[in-house]
């Protein structure tokens, strides 16, 4: 088990995907997870409180409105963790910061940013230029 220092920032003067920036990233990914379903729950627990008892439509409306907004949120943050889960999938085999089409490294400040990335900024452009150009058609 490789325990980082409280200050610790991955940086390009070292080796990339060192056991110190893997850790960070392993780290990074559980608690950003921990606070999706933290999150999760407070949305169960509102959504459960029952019917609507809203007596003016324009509460109801309103009420509705919001729990539509808060079951799409919720979606959201399913697909999220289960991007998550997969990055930790690849932390765990050795993968994780690798581009899955180059095999290049992603970049630190890429997965910074994003650390759920399976692309390199490069093979992500093409990515989405042929997605545009086969959406054109």
């Amino acid at each position: 088990m490789i325990t980082l220092p409280p200050d610790y920032t991955p940086s390009e003067a070292e080796e990339f995907m060192n056991p110190l920036q893997v850790e960070y990233f392993r780290q990074r990914l559980l608690k950003w997870r921990a606070d999706l379903l933290k999150e999760a729950g407070g949305t169960l627990a509102s959504l459960s409180e029952g019917g609507i008892h809203e007596a003016d439509v324009t509460d109801r409306a309103s009420v509705e409105t919001d729990r539509a907004l808060e079951l799409r949120t919720r979606d959201r943050a399913r697909k999220l963790i289960g991007k998550i889960n997969l990055a930790l999938q690849r932390v765990d085999n050795g993968s994780y910061g690798y581009c899955e089409e180059t095999g290049e490294p992603i970049g630190l400040k890429r997965l910074d940013a994003r650390p759920i990335a399976t692309l390199s900024i490069e093979a992500q452009e093409r990515h989405e230029r042929m997605e545009k150009i086969h959406r054109d058609d």
